[in-house]
C-alpha cells in the first residue's frame, strides 16, 4: 500500500476521510487534557481547532506572532492573520511571547510540521539536499527551535510517511531535539518529541534518550508497511494499536465548521 494513497475508513462506513482529514482528526485527539498549545500553521491549525470542538474544550492557543488565548472565527492562513486578534486573551511583543511564555514553561504542547525528522526527534524545515544547491528550499525554523526546547513535549504532523521523510540523517538540522541540543551542551527545558502523527499511523517516544517507536497504525496498515516506510531500523511497542477510525461527528466538526473553505484540508 503507497503512503499517499492510505485514507481514513468513517466509523459509520461512510465516505473514506482524506488522508489531511485523517491527519487533522488523530492529532486532534492527542490534545485531551492538555491545557496550553503553542500552535503551528499547517495541519496543526484545523487539529487544534478540532480538539477545541471535542477533547480539549478549555485548551489555550498560542501562535507565533504573540497571540495568546486565540478565538479565530475562522481558521488563520498564516501566524500574523487579523482573525486571530479579534477575540483574543492578550497580544504579547516577541521578547515577552519567548522569554516569558515559552522560556517560562508555560507551553504544555508545541505542535509542529516538518519536511524530516530523525529516530531522535531532530527535525528539518530548512532545505531538502544539498544545503548550496537544494532540490527544494523551505521556510526555515521560525520559533520551532524555542518551542522545542522550551514547550513540555512536542506533537508533530507529517504529511508524508517515506523514508526520505523519516529519514536516519537529516539533510539540514533546522530543530534539534533534546538529545542532539544536550550533546551540543545546552540543556532544553522539555521532552522535545514525544508524538508524530502521520497517515501510516503513531510513533511515540517517552524523553531524552527514547528513540521514536512505532504504537499505532492505521487499519488497513501492518507494522512491515510502517517500517518500510521509514529510512532507518524503526521499533515497534509490544503491543501495536489500531487506530478509531474517524467518527461522522468528527468529520463532520472538520469539514462543515473547522476548515469548509478546504484551507488546510486539501
Amino acid at each position: 500500500m503507497s503512503a499517499s494513497r492510505v485514507t481514513g475508513p468513517v466509523a459509520d462506513g461512510g465516505a473514506p476521510a482524506t488522508p489531511s482529514e485523517l491527519l487533522a482528526v488523530v492529532a486532534s485527539r492527542e490534545l485531551a487534557g492538555r491545557r496550553t498549545v503553542f500552535a503551528g500553521i499547517g495541519l496543526p491549525t484545523p487539529a487544534v481547532e478540532l480538539a477545541r470542538l471535542t477533547v480539549a474544550p478549555g485548551i489555550e492557543v498560542v501562535y507565533e506572532s504573540g497571540v495568546c488565548g486565540a478565538h479565530p472565527s475562522h481558521l488563520p492562513e498564516t501566524i500574523a492573520d487579523a482573525v486571530l486578534i479579534t477575540g483574543a486573551e492578550a497580544v504579547l511583543a516577541m521578547p515577552a511571547l519567548f522569554g516569558s511564555v515559552l522560556q517560562g514553561g508555560h507551553i504544555d504542547v508545541g505542535f509542529l510540521g516538518a519536511a524530516q525528522i530523525d529516530r531522535w526527534g531532530s527535525l528539518n524545515t530548512s532545505v531538502i539536499g544539498d544545503w548550496d544547491r537544494p532540490s527544494v528550499r523551505l521556510p526555515g525554523s521560525g520559533g520551532a527551535v524555542e518551542v522545542m526546547a522550551n514547550a513540555r513535549e512536542v506533537f508533530v504532523v507529517m504529511r508524508r510517511h517515506t523514508p526520505r521523510s523519516f529519514t536516519e540523517v537529516l539533510d539540514f538540522c533546522t530543530t534539534p531535539g533534546p538529545d542532539r541540543a544536550l550533546a551540543d551542551g545546552t540543556r532544553p527545558l522539555g521532552a522535545g518529541v514525544t508524538r508524530v502523527i502521520t497517515e501510516l499511523g503513531v510513533l511515540a517516544r517517552d524523553g531524552v534518550g527514547d528513540e521514536l517507536r512505532l504504537v499505532a497504525v492505521h487499519r488497513g496498515v501492518t507494522v512491515e508497511q510502517v517500517r518500510a516506510a521509514t529510512g532507518w531500523d524503526l521499533k515497534a511497542a509490544d503491543r501495536v494499536a489500531t487506530v478509531d477510525p474517524v467518527s461522522p461527528a468528527e468529520l463532520r466538526l472538520l469539514r462543515d465548521d473547522v476548515d469548509p473553505d478546504r484551507v488546510y484540508l486539501r
